[in-house]
């Protein structure tokens, strides 16, 4: 049998067979000679957005600090103990400028390591086979349902392998991402395209998947590019729903909470998109932690993804009609988060 069509054979058994059940001593998984002929996922990697990248100086302040109008001069106002991040314009001695006559001592900043993750371009054609990001650095089981034995090969934080096959195990799903490599389904996050709902009224437009945590943009029925996202944690979820992207803004200063332990104050948000009231697309530069939820209600993307989602979205906008809306955002769960 010729590679094509032993490969199609093997998609046919994967759609028709998700879980598959057989004697113990058989194995389960596709064929290794289609697997070594489909080890990379394809797709098209973003590179960085070097510009987006560098374009400013980000810093973390720590602690409940005074700012000084000049530096070393007198204090004008306060910045409370919280979440906090500011660009620096400038250094003078032992200070910086964050703003307009506006300084922190060095001693109260900290640098900020900006994420290099950036998605993918999706073919015009079909994915060859549904592919994933692993989350974590992880060794892959040798059979599903198994701990890896240190022998057993090392799959990296953000690398992409493509799904063989899945076997249920103990209520979870294992994922063949190899010749004889299996991945659980908590250490992975998937590209699961979904039907383009019949209320969606514009062509360009943009799912968010909570469960999974990833993000997907469309032009019509064709999903053009995916990536990895950060959304609400359970105590300030992203709504699901249908929505309209109704304001965006290059940069943004966002703030909230004043007065709680969860205070926080983000200076310049670059690239952001809001769809539900204070909630939006936008870029984070703080964290580096795509794949997981750990926002306040915002679909945090790498600046690099939200840069590319923010210009790929511009031509939903006319921008000759007052308080016009851009693309549509679904957002939904295709699985049960637990």
């Amino acid at each position: 049998m010729n590679h094509r069509l032993l490969l199609l054979a093997a998609l046919f058994m994967l759609l028709i067979m998700p879980t598959l059940l057989r004697a113990e001593d058989d194995l389960i998984g596709m064929p290794d000679e289609v697997i070594a002929n489909n080890i990379t996922p394809n797709v098209t990697r973003l590179l960085p957005n070097e510009q987006a990248l560098s374009d400013r100086v980000y810093k973390r302040v720590n602690g409940s600090v005074a700012i000084l109008g000049s530096a070393g001069g007198e204090p004008i106002g306060s910045l409370d103990n919280g979440f906090n991040f500011i660009t620096a314009h400038g250094v003078e001695g032992e200070f910086s400028l964050i703003n307009d006559a506006q300084w922190l001592p060095n001693a109260v900043l900290s640098d900020v390591a900006v994420s290099r993750f950036a998605g993918v371009l999706l073919p015009e054609n079909e994915l060859t086979l549904p592919f994933a990001w692993v989350l974590v650095h992880t060794r892959a089981s040798s059979s599903p349902g198994t701990e890896p034995l240190e022998s057993d090969p090392l799959f990296y934080r953000y690398q992409l392998v493509n799904i063989f096959d899945s076997v249920e195990i103990d209520g979870w799903r294992w994922y063949q991402v190899g010749v004889d490599q299996w991945i659980m389904q908590t250490q992975i996050a998937k590209f699961l395209p979904v039907a383009r709902p019949p209320e969606i009224d514009t062509e360009r437009w943009i799912s968010v998947d909570l469960y999974e945590q990833v993000v997907v943009a469309y032009e019509g029925v064709q999903p053009v590019f995916t990536t990895l996202i950060s959304s609400g944690l359970s105590q300030w979820p992203t709504n699901e729903g249908l929505f309209h992207v109704y304001v965006r803004y290059p940069r943004t200063l966002m703030s909230g909470s004043e007065g709680n332990p969860d205070f926080y104050y983000l200076e310049e948000v670059p690239w952001t998109m809001y769809f539900d009231g204070d909630i939006g697309l936008h870029g984070a530069y703080w964290h580096d932690g795509f794949g997981y939820r750990r926002s306040h209600g915002c679909v945090n993307m790498s600046i690099t993804d939200a840069a590319w989602l923010y210009e790929w979205a511009s031509p939903e906008f006319d921008f000759t009609v007052s308080n016009d809306v851009g693309p549509a955002v679904y957002v939904y769960s295709s699985g049960l988060y637990r």
